[in-house]
């Protein structure tokens, strides 16, 4: 298989973003997915929901000992409401209003969390954080914040693990939504096959790096993330709207 000089450039990118999200929990679709998209938009959305995925699935198969699936049921079953929601809300309502609603609660949040009140990881904020994030992931693409709110303030490894359960049952609902649509097709797929070595490569460094970084909070990064989706989430709404 050939890569070309901009392929072998979007494997790196998509390399960083596995390495990113392998160690916190979420990041991928922030780092990997604008750059992809500036060289070329075929990688958005489908290959990069089947890359993130593919990772997803990798830390469960590799942390499936360390993982309790009870504890983050609560968020799984709520993603599924909140995507239909979220699908109802893109017809009743254009997208860039949305957006620009969507990215101001998210900052509110991030700003409550960073100043003034800890969310507690229990079954009624894993819903809430799951619901939002079938809600916001629905209509903006960008879910991972709202959840990873809820895991802020536990350790890193059981931030990483559960958050990748949660992706791992979650991302398929959207491919869904994209099948639904007509918008994944077989260069889509095969593009997402090429691109497969840079998860494994990330994914590979990253396990190997695990033991010798030392992050025993994720919540600096976290929130670091979570802001940044939600000024991109912004972004997008404002220009829709100045464009339309």
């Amino acid at each position: 298989m050939s890569y070309s000089a901009f392929e072998l450039l979007a494997l790196l990118i998509v390399m960083s973003g596995i390495i990113l999200q392998t160690w916190v929990g979420i990041g991928f679709g922030l780092l990997a997915a604008p750059l992809l998209y500036l060289i070329d938009p075929a990688y958005v959305p489908v290959p990069a929901l089947i890359l993130g995925f593919s990772l997803s699935l990798l830390l469960v198969v590799n942390q499936r000992k360390l993982l309790c699936w009870r504890r983050v049921l609560p968020a799984i079953i709520a993603r599924f409401p909140g995507c239909w929601c979220g699908a109802l809300l893109l017809v009743a309502a254009p997208a860039y209003l949305l957006s620009i609603l969507f990215g101001c609660v998210l900052l509110m949040a991030v700003i409550l969390s960073l100043y003034t009140c800890k969310i507690s990881l229990n079954p009624v904020n894993l819903s809430i954080g799951g619901f939002f994030s079938g809600l916001i992931g629905t209509v903006t693409s960008v879910g991972g914040p709202p959840i990873a709110l809820v895991y802020q303030s536990v350790d890193r490894v059981t931030a990483r693990n559960e958050l990748a359960a949660f992706f791992l049952i979650g991302t398929p609902v959207s491919i869904l939504f994209l099948v639904l649509q007509g918008r994944v097709d077989m260069s889509s797929l095969l593009l997402s096959v090429k691109m497969l070595p840079g998860v494994l490569l990330g994914f590979g460094i990253a396990r190997f790096c695990d033991d010798r970084i030392n992050l025993s909070s994720t919540k600096p990064l976290l929130l670091f993330i979570s802001s940044a989706s939600a000024i991109i989430i912004l972004y997008k709404g404002i220009s829709g709207w100045w464009e339309g």
